[in-house]
């Protein structure tokens, strides 16, 4: 039994519950009376809603000659998702991968269900028939670092502090070059060693305090996204690198910020409380990365690789959950997946 499309009802701008901006009953002002009224999120993720309905409401321009509100339907929206899949950059690449596809339209379909709810559109819900991209969780475990990789990032790390060192060796040639001024390479190997070492998020590192290190149980204690709180274990070697940060260099900028923080920004610095921003630790690994001369690779890549090393290791995905604090075993499926270098080395090993 097929259910017949809503009248449109007449829209009357003064018996909405929320103002609109004008009358002329145009989605852009929908969008804004949205963003004001009904959308409670953290501004970062109210920024992506204004770009996601900012970028449908540009393709309905293009498309119907206007944002009318009564021109918006189903079949606008599936043409919308068509329009997504298929744009292409310069290069030939995809411009939205699936992932973006399905936020946009996560989006879209909550504005879309408010709209039609205050003033029910001609042809019905225009998200009628519409689905999600079918993608699975994508960890995008291609990207972890290898063996050799997070080997040459550990010992780029252990090098920091002689690269820490000022560059003018004719001027100190008979004396030990100083380390350059606000440089912090025992603070910067501590967090690569923590972020290799544990599997931890670069936020999460940046949240990590002090009194969350646990130097008897080798464990390190922080709120993660989400705000609940996980413990993370930590090899000796990545204790080591923090107790030695703590024990040789945190001191002077501890006394002058009072901050908990475990890593902190230089005594003096500019702006802020202490505590490091997730962009520092970026540049931190950064750096690591032209000197272990490894492209690509983000510091979310070590959490990949804590989640295939433990597989690879114990075959046990609860550990997996464990250690990185997956709330949902999904994730913590997907590094049980074979990435396509070793699904090929496989292949090739059929005929030894």
């Amino acid at each position: 039994m097929t259910s017949t499309p809503e009248k449109p009802v007449p829209l009357d701008a003064n018996r909405l519950p929320v103002p609109l901006p004008s009358s002329q009953d145009r989605l852009a002002d929908w969008v804004e009376a949205y963003l004001a009224h009904a959308v409670t999120t953290a501004p970062v993720s109210r920024r992506a809603q204004r770009r996601d309905l900012g970028r449908f409401l540009g393709f309905m321009i293009r498309e119907e000659g206007t944002d009318l509100r009564p021109r918006w339907t189903p079949r606008l929206t599936r043409a919308f998702l068509d329009w997504m899949i298929s744009a292409v950059d310069p290069a030939g690449r995809r411009s939205w991968s699936d992932r973006t596809c399905n936020r946009t339209l996560a989006h879209l379909k909550t504005f879309a269900r408010w709209v039609h709810k205050l003033a029910p559109l001609p042809l019905g819900d225009p998200f009628e028939g519409v689905h999600l991209l079918p993608v699975g969780a994508g960890l995008e475990v291609e990207k972890a670092l290898t063996p050799a990789e997070r080997r040459l990032l550990l010992s780029a790390a252990d090098a920091l502090p002689d690269f820490a060192r000022r560059r003018d060796r004719r001027r100190l040639r008979d004396a030990a070059r100083p380390a350059r001024k606000g440089a912090r390479p025992l603070r910067d190997r501590a967090i690569l060693y923590t972020l290799i070492e544990t599997g931890m998020r670069r936020a999460a590192a940046v949240r990590l305090d002090l009194e969350g290190v646990d130097f008897d149980r080798a464990e390190l204690s922080v709120v993660e996204k989400g705000g609940h709180r996980h413990v993370y274990a930590i090899s000796d070697e990545g204790l080591a690198a923090i107790r030695r940060y703590v024990a040789e260099e945190r001191a002077g900028d501890a006394d002058h910020w009072q901050s908990p923080a475990l890593f902190l920004a230089p005594a003096g610095w500019p702006g802020g409380l202490g505590r490091l921003s997730p962009t520092i630790v970026s540049a931190v690994w950064a750096k690591a990365c032209r000197h272990a001369g490894i492209a690509g690779k983000s510091p979310h890549s070590a959490r990949h690789a804590m989640g295939r090393h433990i597989i690879e290791a114990t075959g046990n995905i609860a550990a997996v959950q464990r250690q990185l604090g997956h709330r949902n075993a999904t994730y913590s499926v997907q590094y049980a997946r074979i990435t396509r270098d070793e699904l090929r080395s496989v292949l090739n090993r059929r005929g030894e």
